[in-house]
């Protein structure tokens, strides 16, 4: 476990920058990107998540057989931003008490692994936003998709520095970026 804690968010974009809805343009898969979704997760201990994130994440995952993340997913802590209980149980689950960025923060004042975000853009962004965030690891699929959300809409000028980037066999850009504060 490394302390201080870093925050990394993980993403699927669309080479025009759309997150929302992966399944729509990640149409090949291949060892390469298997590979950089295991180390996206072997260094994390812990989970934020938005509310929808969390909804569909918690109706999907906890039946999934899709390794390593279901294993990671549905054993790891995850904490939740949102203003309202939650109503479906996940293992590991709890509402985050207060503001989000303060609790992150807190996290990060914590010892222990990487705190992970994962597919819940709105949460992305206000961390980023706040400077929160240490890295983004992204896989880039050779689409573009025209609509949907986009990760980066919205911030305020950042810098980034790349840490790797490399190409995979199936046409992915897998991409990790450091968040320079």
């Amino acid at each position: 476990m490394s302390f201080p804690r870093k925050v990394v968010a993980g993403y699927f974009l669309s080479l025009d920058g759309v997150a929302e809805a992966p399944d729509r343009f990640i149409t090949a898969w291949d060892d390469e990107t298997d590979a950089s979704g295991a180390r996206l997760i072997e260094t994390q201990d812990t989970v934020v998540l938005g509310r929808r994130s969390y909804d569909e994440w918690a109706a999907f995952w906890p039946d999934s057989e899709i390794q390593p993340f279901a294993s990671f997913i549905n054993a790891v802590p995850k904490y939740v931003a949102t203003s309202t209980p939650l109503e479906r149980e996940w293992t590991n689950s709890r509402v985050i008490d207060g503001e989000l960025v303060d609790f992150v923060r807190r996290l990060k004042g914590e010892p222990g692994g990487d705190i992970g975000v994962h597919g819940s853009i709105s949460v992305t962004r206000t961390l980023l936003a706040a400077g929160v965030v240490d890295e983004l690891r992204l896989v880039v699929a050779p689409t573009i998709v025209g609509s949907g959300q986009r990760l980066f809409d919205g911030l305020p000028p950042i810098r980034l520095e790349t840490i790797r980037c490399t190409a995979s066999a199936s046409g992915h850009l897998l991409v990790d970026y450091r968040v320079v504060h």
